[in-house]
């Protein structure tokens, strides 16, 4: 249970800054199980569901905000259909995100270039081939990732 002045401080910071993200969706969650029956279900599930949509407005469609608001719609609205668009709409940006990240870090190690390192990228790069393999800046540092391995004798050509 929160403290009712720490529940009426994140509200405040709610409306002064409707971007902040993480306090919208830590207020969402708060307020469902915080509230007691003083105030009817309905008129949480409408706050709720309001930070949700702006915490997903505020995020730019974030991964983890459009899959919150998609529990919700799906747990306490009734939507499952909805649920479910969100749900593939997060997964394709949290694809997205892993997929760039992976770029960067076989980058990253094919710039160290250390046996530690590249043996990492070569591992990382046959899981990427798995599930990106039509990404060509990914598959561009993988290929250099084999380059060097196997100018470095780690594998053989």
């Amino acid at each position: 249970m929160s403290n009712p002045e720490q529940l009426k401080l994140h509200r405040e910071l709610a409306e002064a800054c409707p971007a902040f993200t993480q306090n919208l969706l830590f207020l969402a969650w708060r307020l469902l199980s915080s509230e007691g029956p003083e105030r009817a279900l309905e008129d949480r599930l409408a706050e709720i569901q309001r930070l949700l949509e702006m915490a997903v407005l505020g995020s730019y469609r974030s991964a983890p905000a459009v899959v919150e608001l998609g529990y919700f719609l799906d747990t306490y609205r009734n939507a499952p259909h909805e649920a479910a668009r969100l749900y593939e709409e997060a997964s394709a940006r949290a694809l997205e995100t892993v997929r760039d990240s992976w770029r960067g870090l076989i980058r990253y190690w094919n710039d160290e270039r250390t046996k530690e390192t590249l043996e990492k990228a070569l591992k990382l790069g046959a899981l990427a081939e798995k599930l990106f393999p039509d990404y060509t800046p990914l598959m561009l540092e993988v290929l250099t990732t084999r380059e060097y391995a196997t100018l470095d004798g780690l594998i053989s050509s």
